[in-house]
């Protein structure tokens, strides 16, 4: 007889692309600017924009998260860690791309290092398997948002 392994499999990275109606600057203020991630993102965002600044992010419903920004390079590409526990050993990195496509602009966000985290393999599904339904929720939000 051969034993089968019901452990659950973390994937170690999610991937969501957009088109954008509108050229890259915009696009790019929308992702890093507190005022406007606040109109698509969370409901209450702080933000130091410069690599090693801080992030909180709060959702009414969800509460508050940490982060720590590490890429600022506009209009091209917004980096930052999400720390979900006070360490760095417990966060992902989402990386936005963002690339002309003639007056538009794709969207790429990748947030990876699931599989990493020191958590209980069950925790990091849950938190995984919420975040790719968030992104794509989100990202719904960012468009709509971009071209109002």
């Amino acid at each position: 007889m051969v034993a089968v392994s019901s452990a659950l499999v973390v994937p170690d990275s999610i991937a969501r692309e957009i088109v954008i109606d509108a050229p890259p600057e915009p696009v790019s203020r929308i992702v890093t600017e507190a005022q406007h991630m606040a109109g698509w993102f969370s409901d209450e965002v702080e933000l130091d924009l410069r690599p090693g600044g801080a992030i909180l992010l709060t959702w009414h419903r969800h509460g508050s998260y940490k982060g720590r920004v590490e890429t600022v390079d506009p209009p091209r590409t917004f980096a930052f860690r999400w720390l979900r526990r006070e360490d760095a050993e417990g966060s992902t990195l989402v990386v936005m791309t963002l690339t002309p496509e003639g007056d538009s602009t794709r969207l790429r966000v990748v947030e990876s290092g699931f599989a990493g985290l020191p958590w209980p393999e069950s925790e990091r599904s849950r938190y995984a398997d919420e975040n790719r339904v968030g992104w794509g929720v989100e990202l719904d939000e960012l468009r709509a948002y971009a071209t109002r």
